[in-house]
């Protein structure tokens, strides 16, 4: 299938680019710097590798610069940048006036700018200096944005990796490694799903049960139907294979994290308890290694998963290709 050789392709182009890469030797201190202090996510993974006893994974890290960003246009971001950047200030990280200024302080970069639309501008200088760069979910705010940032980076040879924090909940990990095995044929991921007009429905919030979905279905879907109400969001996939999986958005009623996971010889239902834990030991050893956990095909599958349901949404609930995506 074309779509299945377009997404192996950046992968393979990715993995070939690593050996232009010099991670810090992990004999050194790794300096990190951040980009956007427009999210909680800045505060958060700061207060992990900065911390006053870090975790053995971390140890030899250290977020040593920061440039604040923001989109004036976007209250979430405007609204939350003093007091988020005054937290990562008060940890002794330096804030500084503009990107070029931390690229030079810095060894490697994670972009937590709460605005997806401007994750491709914000990088392409860092993708550019050879620093390797986690880019903060959701990648990108829409599927040209994403294709172009990966391209960016094949180009560069430079290596970057995106994910959900909850691709990297204890619960989601032991599911990934069931579906692996072979023992789950369907499932029904479930999140809250907040929307906001400067991104695409499911990108803003979403993302994070979308990336559970596939997290535990693993790649290979090929189209998407969606039913949208006020209230939520059904999103079902149809895989390669046969198997479905679905995403339910919520924004109406109790909301939380989890999976409904229909196994070969069980059914069960699985919280999910998020953390950032896992995540920010993932980001720093890919610094170490310049070898991403999440691969270019995987994360660019999402986006067509996404984009496709906008396109299912506004044509009445009909099937869409993530092919048909990808191409436009």
């Amino acid at each position: 299938m074309k779509t299945t050789i377009s997404l192996l392709s950046y992968a393979c182009l990715i993995a070939l680019s690593l050996s232009l890469v010099s991670p810090a030797s992990a004999a050194e201190t790794l300096r990190i710097g951040l980009i956007g202090l427009d999210s909680s996510h800045a505060v958060a993974f700061t207060k992990v590798i900065n911390a006053e006893n870090p975790r053995p994974e971390v140890a030899d890290a250290k977020v040593v610069a920061a440039y604040p960003g923001g989109s004036p246009d976007l209250p979430t971001s405007r609204d939350r940048i003093e007091g988020f950047t005054k937290q990562v200030s008060d940890m002794g990280v330096e804030i500084v006036p503009s990107i070029d200024a931390l690229l030079k302080k810095v060894d490697a970069v994670i972009m937590n700018s709460v605005d997806g639309r401007v994750h491709l501008e914000q990088v392409k200088p860092v993708l550019e200096a050879g620093i390797p760069v986690f880019v903060d979910k959701p990648i990108t705010a829409s599927m040209k944005d994403a294709q172009a940032l990966y391209a960016l980076s094949e180009s560069t040879g430079t290596p970057c990796f995106s994910s959900s924090t909850l691709r990297f909940c204890n619960e989601v990990i032991e599911l990934e490694k069931q579906s692996q095995a072979g023992n789950i044929v369907g499932c029904v991921a479930y999140s809250p799903c907040k929307l906001d007009e400067t991104h695409p429905d499911l990108f803003w919030y979403g993302i994070h049960g979308v990336e559970t979905l596939f997290t535990v279905m693993g790649p290979g879907c090929v189209s998407v139907q969606r039913t949208k109400t006020e209230g939520a969001d059904i999103v079902t996939g149809v895989w390669q294979d046969g198997r479905v999986g679905t995403f339910r958005g919520i924004r109406d009623g109790a909301a939380g994290y989890g999976v409904m996971v229909f196994g070969k010889k069980d059914i069960e239902l699985v919280k999910i308890r998020a953390s950032y834990d896992i995540l920010v030991n993932e980001i720093v050893k890919f610094f170490r290694t310049g070898k991403p956990p999440v691969s270019p095909a995987q994360t660019l599958e999402i986006v067509a998963f996404m984009t496709a349901a906008d396109v299912s949404r506004d044509s009445n609930g009909k099937s869409v290709t993530l092919e048909s995506v990808m191409k436009n």
